[in-house]
């Protein structure tokens, strides 16, 4: 994968982004870092714990992204290796100028008994936000991944809403070459408003989104639907693949609920989760 990212050269008026960001980390033979390339505004840490995976802490830079900026990760993780993907703190997605999109992308690749965690902290969306964003998981049959994306619409403490904003966010695994999972979310326009409406969110200002692909993944259905709140639900989608769907008035209340969710799917979260 290509990590400089540039504007289609036949698009001549377009803005020059303000931040671009390219990332790539190898995981093998257990826990050992093997890959790491970082250009531009991304960067990663890799502070030590406790657990058996390569922990990853990732950072922007440029302190939040707007229209127009270039966002790439890709991660590696090898036969019977484990690695921990999550961010130094929420990202922040701003205000954009007319005509710009911010386009982030990461490209997971799981080899045969691999595992890799992709447990970001919250995306804060701003008013007038325009974000596009893709995920794609390429698993070995036997290899496992858990995700977990969050996004708020605006900071309630804040009194923020989004009156006029736009996300397009698409997850795609395949297991053995074939596809298992997809998820595709649009918000555009009054976002807030919309997510008031009795049929949609109520007075959800925070939806989040987790998924479980593994050969266990079943056996874990019963304690998950036993944590779930009122405004949450968990299915097991197929043979393997768990996916659960929450929402929240704001992020302090979704963290009381995905933190047991995610440990009982895992163990003890990275130490940015609980700071």
């Amino acid at each position: 994968m290509n990590l400089t990212l540039r504007h289609p050269v036949d698009d001549p008026h377009r803005l020059t982004p303000r931040a671009q960001g390219g990332l790539r980390i190898g995981v093998r033979d257990g826990n050992r870092l093997g890959t790491l390339r970082q250009s531009g505004a991304s960067k990663a840490m890799f502070p030590r714990h406790a657990g058996r995976d390569l922990l990853a802490v990732t950072l922007n830079t440029a302190g939040g992204v707007t229209g127009g900026d270039r966002f790439a990760l890709a991660a590696e993780v090898g036969a019977d290796s484990r690695l921990t993907l999550t961010t130094q703190t929420a990202e922040r997605i701003y205000k954009a100028q007319p005509g710009q999109t911010a386009r982030m992308r990461t490209d997971v690749t799981i080899a045969s008994g691999g595992r890799l965690d992709w447990l970001p902290q919250e995306t804060i969306l701003f008013d007038r936000c325009r974000l596009h964003r893709r995920l794609n998981v390429a698993m070995a049959a036997d290899a496992r991944f858990l995700g977990v994306e969050t996004v708020v619409l605006g900071r309630a403490l804040m009194g923020e809403r989004i009156a006029a904003g736009h996300l397009k966010d698409d997850v795609r695994v395949t297991r053995g070459g074939a596809l298992i999972f997809a998820d595709a979310v649009a918000l555009d326009g009054a976002v807030s408003d919309r997510m008031a409406a009795a049929w949609c969110g109520g007075d959800a200002g925070c939806v989040a989104s987790v998924t479980f692909v593994a050969p266990e993944a079943e056996s874990h259905l019963a304690a998950l639907r036993a944590l779930m709140p009122v405004t949450g639900g968990v299915s097991l989608i197929r043979d393997g693949v768990i996916f659960a769907r929450l929402l929240a008035r704001d992020s302090f209340a979704m963290r009381r609920v995905l933190i047991p969710i995610l440990t009982a799917l895992r163990g003890p979260l990275p130490p940015t989760w609980t700071m």
